[in-house]
């Protein structure tokens, strides 16, 4: 059933671009980008299903997440819109393009193949775990927590970013974390839906990440046959390393795709 995402929406006029975030992420991670963005584009940023401040609830399926995200596009009376995902986003954001193409403009996925992948976050449940027992004063309480089993301070910053101080004191993680371990394994398959999208695609992905590797373009060619592959000069978080260079990515993709 789907559920009312938390979202910001920067307003004006023209075919809006709408970024969703990757796991343990939210709309809050995008500022930076978005301020440059609103400048010429309207920009909405959304917080999936038990992430940022949208509901917890069960189920995170990938056609449950493009479900979401629709029912906001709905709500918010926007018709078409170009689409950027990063990671477990871009999963969310190419569903939504098999199942909705007639409303997609232009798609951009940021380090992420319509494939499944491996679990590597084992360490990462541990320490958010660690966040909801320990119960912090302070970020400086939060970061020993969760170092004790992320030992990457830019993962513990990032994961950082999902705690808000509560009325009695102390800090809460934010995240609807059951329910994303619970269906973790649905995380890490491919995306729902079937079939090709066969619109304007820009990937843009890490020289340094695993996420797209050369032996995964055939298989990311069969769903999204008109995508362009753009290399940065990063690892999986991208648009945190290379701001700049992702964003004129971006930028130059969209003017030459403006509808």
């Amino acid at each position: 059933m789907p559920v009312e995402l938390n979202y910001q929406d920067t307003g004006g006029d023209g075919v809006p671009l709408v970024v969703i975030h990757g796991l343990f992420g939210s709309a809050d991670n995008w500022r930076s980008h978005v301020k440059a963005w609103q400048e010429t584009l309207r920009v909405v940023t959304v917080d999936l299903r038990n992430h940022g401040r949208s509901p917890h609830a069960e189920g995170m399926g990938y056609d449950t997440m493009a479900e979401d995200v629709i029912q906001l596009l709905d709500r918010l009376a926007i018709p078409r819109v170009h689409l950027l995902g990063h990671s477990m986003g871009g999963k969310v954001v190419i569903t939504l393009a098999r199942l909705a193409p007639a409303r997609v403009a232009s798609l951009i996925v940021g380090d992420i193949a319509p494939l499944a992948y491996g679990h590597d976050h084992d360490t990462v449940f541990a320490g958010l775990r660690r966040l909801e027992d320990g119960r912090p004063a302070n970020r400086h309480e939060a970061d020993a927590l969760l170092g004790e089993h992320v030992k990457e301070r830019a993962v513990r910053l990032f994961l950082a970013t999902n705690l808000e101080r509560v009325e009695q004191g102390g800090l809460k993680l934010r995240l609807g974390l059951d329910e994303i371990q619970d269906d973790y394994e649905t995380i890490m398959g491919p995306p729902a839906g079937e079939g090709t999208f066969p619109g304007p695609t820009l990937v843009l992905r890490g020289a340094h990440s695993h996420y797209v590797t050369d032996e995964m373009l055939p298989a990311l060619r069969e769903v999204l046959p008109e995508a362009e592959v753009v290399t940065l000069d990063a690892g999986h978080w991208l648009h945190a390393e290379q701001p700049e260079a992702f964003r004129e990515s971006v930028e130059v993709f969209l003017a030459r795709h403006a509808a």
